[in-house]
């Protein structure tokens, strides 16, 4: 009975993590995630898709990087990204303006707005729950994209320990930049 248990559980895990490219679809584009990224069963209901990408070996005390996309929640470019930022404390002697970039960025073509911000990361496990007590996370980095697609609103967050983060950022552009019909 217990081996049938273990068995039983070792199989769920292997269902709700896997390592390995994976397509993403949002409104129809489709795009292949690096081979890299561990997909994972969302955490919440709010989580469309979520991945881990493994911490850089300069991390190694630290927490593996997060990639997580939200479907269907509102609030526009500019409202996501000015509460982005406000998730950042920048270095001693730094503005915001000075640790936060925003852009335009294309996914199939169609617009987005990208926001990379890096300082303390005001992390909070329950941001709705009153009673969640915040974490500060230095030297952590965001890499944002706030996507109004045809049919759907999407919210992409690439958020982790900054060497981490720098180590997939170029394998997020061209995930990003792969979506297609």
């Amino acid at each position: 009975m217990r081996y049938t248990l273990f068995c039983l559980a070792l199989g769920l895990g292997v269902l709700a993590c896997r390592a390995g490219a994976a397509d993403v679809t949002l409104d129809g584009f489709t795009s292949k995630t690096p081979k890299e990224w561990v997909e994972e069963t969302p955490s919440n209901k709010m989580r469309f898709a979520q991945f881990r990408l493994p911490r850089a070996k300069d991390d190694k005390d630290r927490e593996d990087a997060e990639l997580i996309i939200f479907k269907g929640l509102g609030g526009g470019a500019d409202a996501n990204v000015d509460r982005w930022k406000k998730q950042f404390v920048p270095a001693a002697g730094k503005k915001l303006e000075d640790v936060a970039k925003v852009e335009k960025v294309k996914i199939a073509g169609e617009n987005a707005t990208q926001l990379t911000v890096e300082g303390t990361y005001l992390y909070n496990p329950q941001p709705f729950n009153p009673k969640s007590k915040m974490e500060r996370r230095p030297d952590y980095k965001m890499i944002a994209i706030y996507f109004d697609g045809p049919k759907d609103v999407y919210q992409i967050k690439l958020t982790g320990p900054t060497k981490t983060v720098d180590q997939y950022a170029r394998g997020f552009e061209e995930w990003v930049k792969g979506f297609k019909k």
